[in-house]
């Protein structure tokens, strides 16, 4: 009987393991997350200038599924939050030609945003948002980083998360991994 309940565990323990999200789970955004956009619409057009002097354009990106990282060197928790973005999404994704992962600099000059993406250590590409314009197409004023937005090949918003919570981040994870397989 004990052998049997081992077992029983031991399966459990290894579908626990091995859950992975078969859908994107419908997600309710928060009110408090001070997003002005909506889990299914299309994600507003507009361009990035990376800290490289590159241009970007949202329209350019559609046929991949995209994430964007609203951060800052000042945020405490976007610091805490970018070495999982880098380990986690960024260095296992960023030679699948059907991904795009970009960070935006909430109103940040290049050197400070240079320097900032030196000291985090990051690799992924790193973008100037002037007076947050970007930002606020996506977020109501006085909102704060950081947040991440998912992107479907079809420009769809799939996927929002606020601050740096670990479940939620996980599951965006697999979200990406489960968008890219499709």
């Amino acid at each position: 009987m004990k052998n049997i309940a081992i077992f029983l565990l031991v399966n459990l323990f290894a579908l626990t393991i091995s859950a992975q999200l078969t859908e994107i789970p419908q997600q309710e955004i928060p009110e408090e997350y001070g997003y002005i956009v909506k889990i299914g619409q299309t994600v507003p057009e507009f361009e990035m200038e990376l800290t490289d002097g590159s241009k970007v354009k949202m329209s350019e990106l559609r046929g991949k599924i995209v994430m964007l990282q609203f951060t800052a060197s000042w945020c405490s928790v976007c610091r805490k939050e970018m070495p999982h973005i880098e380990k986690d999404i960024w260095l296992k994704n960023k030679n699948n030609k059907d991904f795009a992962l970009y960070g935006l600099d909430m109103d940040e000059p290049l050197d400070k945003v240079k320097r900032f993406e030196k000291e985090m250590k990051i690799t992924y590409p790193l973008a100037l948002d002037p007076g947050a314009d970007i930002f606020y197409t996506f977020a109501a004023k006085g909102a704060g980083v950081t947040r991440n937005i998912i992107i479907d090949k079809n420009g769809k918003i799939v996927y929002m998360t606020r601050l740096f919570k670990l479940e939620e981040f996980d599951e965006m994870v697999q979200v990406i991994d489960l968008l890219l397989k499709s």
